[in-house]
């Protein structure tokens, strides 16, 4: 009974190896980054706010520092619940990856080991984000609650590095979807001798797409 379930849902997936047309996963990953990189951005534009000010009083934009820390931590907050969601649909699409066979990544890693690192790397920026949240949270409530700038510049410096670890971990997820074809509907059916049914995809897409001209 177990096994016929099994066969059934893995029939039911589609030629990305889901059994939804986009991957979930990627997109998260994109939401997760743009809210930290503007959570870091504005906590910097906050501490150096008084070389900022000029700029915006001739611009003529009516701002205070402490908007600044208040986009950076809401942001940051965002940035860590939807975290949460992110790695958890990366486990579930990785579970379900099949990746191409006798290749290696730019970094000379294999499918597997990439997957691997992906994985547990993903788990470690979601704990190290949750505990910057932390750290953000107690600056601005308790540490540095009547201070004029809201956060030490250690957390920003360490923001910062948490950015170039953002960057080498959505490399590796690039790797993964790009020259493994994990989830990559035209790199899978390629792989599996389906270019008749890429070209049958794309040709009603155009179709469809002339259509609505």
């Amino acid at each position: 009974m177990n096994s016929e379930v099994i066969d059934k849902f893995i029939a039911d997936l589609g030629a990305n190896g889901l059994p939804y047309s986009i991957p979930i996963h990627p997109n998260l990953v994109h939401l997760t980054i743009g809210l930290f990189i503007v959570a870091i951005t504005f906590d910097i534009l906050g501490a150096m706010f008084r070389l900022q000010k000029p700029v915006f009083k001739f611009l003529a934009i009516s701002t205070t520092r402490s908007n600044f820390f208040d986009v950076g931590w809401y942001n940051l907050l965002a940035a860590s619940i939807i975290t949460i969601f992110t790695v958890a649909a990366g486990f579930y699409e990785m579970m379900l990856a099949n990746p191409i066979a006798d290749v290696k990544s730019a970094w000379g890693l294999g499918a597997m080991n990439t997957l691997l690192w992906h994985g547990v790397g993903g788990v470690f920026l979601l704990a190290f984000m949750i505990g910057m949240t932390v750290w953000r949270g107690f600056q601005r409530f308790l540490w540095r609650k009547e201070r004029t700038i809201q956060v030490q510049w250690t957390y920003l410096g360490v923001g910062i590095f948490m950015l170039f670890l953002l960057f080498l971990h959505g490399t590796l997820g690039a790797h993964i979807g790009a020259e493994f074809g994990v989830h990559n509907t035209a790199d899978q059916l390629l792989q599996s001798g389906q270019e008749s049914q890429l070209l049958t995809s794309e040709f009603n897409f155009l179709k469809d797409d002339k259509s609505k001209l």
